[in-house]
């Protein structure tokens, strides 16, 4: 049986529909208007632009790395928020075109995070450029209090920078030639212990 006319017909489907695999699609998160510095109580609008009609997750992670799912935007503009809600009282979420939005309606330090869109299409998961909202660190001085240091106490506990140069050099040259040397060692004990058996 000749299977040319098939091969012919997957190989003409192949090149003349190249929607059907390899499909490549650049997802863009941003704010939707400029902001120059977040404030607590602030109301953040986040767009993910998707080049298609297709549902959209939007997620956070937060500074320790963990990832929450806020919400998720079918391509009819159906949203569903964390535990099946249709609402959320921290957030809303809508689909204009091919930009699917999310608002954070009262910015606090619970919302900090990197801001991504997901998107699941045809079996292969897209995701966008990570949109960093946090809030200004602010610093407050601690304590001061006065100390008077004599010289003497002053010369034992200031390390000249040579020293600690010399110091860290050879700590660092004792991590890496040891256990190279060891390596090396092991394949040297190698290589004789093959050679005696190849000579036998």
């Amino acid at each position: 049986m000749d299977k040319s006319p098939a091969l012919l017909l997957l190989l003409a489907l192949g090149l003349c529909c190249p929607g059907i695999h390899g499909q490549h699609y650049e997802l863009k998160v941003r704010f939707r208007y400029r902001i120059t510095q977040l404030r607590v109580g602030q109301r953040l609008e986040l767009e993910c632009q998707t080049g298609r009609q297709s549902g959209v997750f939007w997620v956070r992670q937060d500074k320790s790395g963990t990832l929450h799912i806020i919400v998720f935007i079918s391509s009819d503009s159906w949203t569903s928020f964390e535990g099946n809600q249709r609402t959320s009282t921290r957030f809303e979420a809508r689909k204009e075109k091919t930009f699917y939005r999310l608002v954070v309606k009262s910015f606090t330090q619970q919302d900090e995070g990197t801001y991504f869109c997901l998107m699941n299409n045809n079996q292969m998961l897209y995701y966008s450029n990570g949109q960093p909202a946090f809030l200004p660190v602010t610093t407050t001085p601690g304590p001061t209090t006065q100390r008077h240091i004599t010289t003497k106490e002053s010369d034992s506990t200031t390390l000249d920078p040579e020293t600690h140069k010399k110091k860290v050099n050879s700590f660092c040259n004792s991590v890496i030639w040891a256990p190279l040397a060891g390596a090396c060692l092991l394949l040297l004990i190698a290589l004789a212990v093959t050679i005696l058996l190849c000579r036998r």
